[in-house]
């Protein structure tokens, strides 16, 4: 459960969402976005467009810049989309112009075998690695400790989707799971990696996406094969590690809440109440205002009900429950911040 300070002491963006991280008291819930809330209207306003600010080091951190300084968000996100990673190990990409997002030609696998992962010397070096790194010491320096730069690295789980293809990981998964198991021991490489060298940049946290969605995967099969493994990206990555699963995922919260992970990010698909209750403390909820309803269909006053659901639960910080869709109007986004403000004015004045 969110605490508050008593009387409430100001904080500093970045000292609320890592207190918020580690469920210390907090002088108010942050509005944090783990993933991203990139639209094209913000990159029309700083002139930073994709697909160059997902390459591009000065137009990534401009263009994330604008979750603090336009939307009045506690933490920035520079890691828009999922495939930094995935681009430098090989993979073939489409890389899209402003309204869509880059993705993996996942038609074009480029491993088929444990024993063709290879994960390259020039991983943190290749220009779609070396751009998120850059972009977090750019925003270092220019916001020093006023806000939480969180980072992004991607789990091996999502990376096998990429790599092999989704179809074919998951059939490796059903029909040999000890060959599954080792693609996974394999690949956490580029995880450890790449968010170390984030750490080295500057980053406070990172985001850790582990696709095992709900729609796809059971949480008997996040307990088989991932609940060890995020263990020891604790034991691994000293600060502290967001895991973001979309989907239906109450069958694995408990799991989750095993890991020592600081925070789970959770979906609309899942109730505040309910997942409060499952994690039982154990680690902090994130999320989980609705993307295509809420957020890009809706307007300020749906977007206010859904914060004050997650405030009224207890959950610690509070944003959209995915990366938006690049269409969502910045009014909605503005309400989230504006409504937890809000929230904490009407709770003290009772």
């Amino acid at each position: 459960m969110v605490t508050f300070s008593d009387p409430p002491r100001s904080m500093t963006s970045r000292q609320r969402v890592l207190a918020a991280l580690r469920r210390e008291p907090v002088d108010r819930t942050p509005a944090c976005n783990p993933t991203s809330v990139a639209t094209v209207e913000l990159m029309d306003l700083v002139d930073a467009h994709f697909p160059e600010a997902n390459r591009n080091p000065e137009k990534m951190a401009r263009l994330a810049a604008t979750g603090y300084t336009e939307l009045g968000f506690d933490s920035i996100m520079p890691v828009f989309s999922i495939i930094q990673e995935s681009s430098a190990l090989g993979c073939k990409m489409q890389w899209e112009e402003k309204d869509n997002w880059p993705t993996v030609k996942m038609s074009q696998p480029i491993w088929s075998e444990p024993e063709d992962i290879k994960i390259p010397d020039n991983l943190l070096t290749h220009p779609d690695t070396s751009c998120v790194l850059d972009a977090i010491r750019l925003l270092r320096k220019e916001f020093g400790d006023e806000v939480a730069i969180i980072g992004k690295t991607m789990g091996p789980w999502s990376l096998g989707y990429h790599c092999f293809g989704v179809e074919k990981f998951l059939l490796m998964s059903l029909d040999d799971p000890g060959k599954t198991m080792l693609c996974l021991e394999k690949m956490k490489e580029a995880t450890i990696r790449f968010g170390q060298a984030q750490i080295d940049a500057g980053a406070d946290a990172l985001t850790l996406p582990d696709h095992a969605t709900g729609d796809l995967v059971s949480g008997e099969y996040y307990d088989r094969f991932l609940r060890e493994l995020h263990i020891e990206f604790v034991d691994l990555i000293p600060i502290p590690l967001i895991l973001h699963i979309c989907g239906r995922t109450v069958d694995r919260m408990e799991y989750i809440a095993q890991t020592g992970m600081s925070a789970f990010h959770y979906d609309s698909k899942n109730g505040a109440d309910e997942s409060m209750d499952e994690v039982k403390d154990r680690i902090s909820l994130v999320g989980n205002i609705n993307n295509p309803e809420t957020l890009y269909a809706k307007g300020p006053e749906t977007v206010r009900q859904e914060v004050y659901k997650n405030l009224d639960a207890g959950v610690q910080l509070v944003g959209p429950e995915c990366a938006i869709p690049l269409q969502t109007p910045i009014e909605n986004l503005k309400e989230i911040p504006q409504a937890i403000r809000d929230w904490h004015s009407e709770r003290r004045a009772e």
